[in-house]
């Protein structure tokens, strides 16, 4: 997935957010529906967000200096986790606080102005749309046949995931809150507000969670794709005289990937020998996977046993090195 489909979905939904936002807290300031000030704090934090996830995006582009020698490229893993922190905390603990404080005093909406919450809601619900629209056309590539519960799982670049998540929830928010108001609007109990804003709280607290989830996961670090692993397995071994004795890979970032492999030498070949050995592999390795950044291979000498082993990552070993 590429750093710039991730922008592109990042910007059209932070353009979207911050516009919303502003009709937003105008509905809250002429009605002081809680529905509308929770949304209204909801594209807030949204919007920012999608300026952390530029911020982690643009941060990861640093080189490798001597104290971080293997880059920066989880700075996007970072930020993205701060998302769900910030969407936790801002989002979904302030709607609910003020689903309380409106529960205590169930004001109706009164005056002249009561149809402008539902103008913004309609015309939020369009926006959103099309920021949504947006993050799948962006995501699609990436995606291929997978769902979109199995590609926001799987995903190594947080970017698309996170925005995905952030408008879907955007939309049921909305979709609640314009719940909330019409009912407040038709029997004139303030109580149906508050339980739109409940259900905009509870959503996004079921947001951050899954995104702290998958966000975490990266940090720790994840292992390469199963289709990344067989490449490299392939590609090894694709000279009929090198195997795999141990194969270990490791995201540093989205598009950075570490491979650290014990493969087979012969007992009679001389350093230089297995010196280009090596050279050649990594070479095959660097054409199949173009991520496969950083590359360490060990020489040892193949001893089959009878079965196969798994290693860490999933993927099988046929043999142990000589002496272990």
């Amino acid at each position: 997935m590429s750093a710039s489909g991730g922008n592109k979905a990042i910007i059209a939904a932070l353009a979207a957010n911050l516009t919303i936002a502003a009709l937003k807290f105008v509905a809250f300031a002429l009605t002081r529906s809680s529905s509308m000030l929770a949304e209204g704090i909801h594209s807030v934090a949204d919007s920012g967000n999608q300026v952390l996830l530029l911020v982690g995006g643009k941060r990861a582009k640093q080189q490798a200096s001597p104290e971080h020698p293997f880059g920066y490229g989880r700075e996007r893993y970072i930020y993205a986790f701060i998302v769900s922190i910030v969407l936790f905390s801002v989002g979904g603990l302030f709607a609910l606080y003020e689903a309380y404080h409106k529960a205590l005093d169930p004001h109706p909406i009164e005056g002249s102005f009561w149809w402008v919450p539902l103008a913004v809601l309609a015309g939020a619900i369009v926006a959103e749309s099309f920021s949504l629209r947006t993050a799948i056309r962006e995501s699609n590539p990436s995606r291929g046949g997978m769902s979109w519960v199995r590609f926001v799982r799987t995903a190594k670049s947080p970017e698309l995931p996170v925005i995905l998540l952030e408008d879907t929830g955007a939309l049921l928010g909305l979709l609640f809150a314009l719940f909330g108001v019409s009912m407040t609007l038709l029997t004139d109990n303030g109580l149906w507000d508050a339980a739109g804003t409940a259900m905009i709280g509870l959503l996004l607290v079921a947001i951050a969670a899954i995104l702290a989830v998958e966000t975490k996961s990266l940090l720790l670090g994840e292992s390469a794709s199963a289709a990344h692993v067989a490449k490299i397995e392939e590609a090894i071994g694709s000279d009929g005289s090198t195997r795999i004795i141990h194969l270990k890979t490791l995201h540093l970032g989205p598009e950075e990937l570490l491979v650290a492999a014990k493969i087979s030498v012969g007992s009679q070949e001389s350093g230089a020998q297995i010196a280009a050995a090596i050279d050649d592999a990594e070479q095959r390795i660097r054409a199949a996977v173009p991520i496969a950044r950083l590359i360490y291979l060990e020489p040892d000498l193949y001893a089959p046993k009878d079965a196969a082993t798994p290693s860490a990552n999933g993927s099988t070993t046929s043999a142990l090195p000589a002496g272990e």
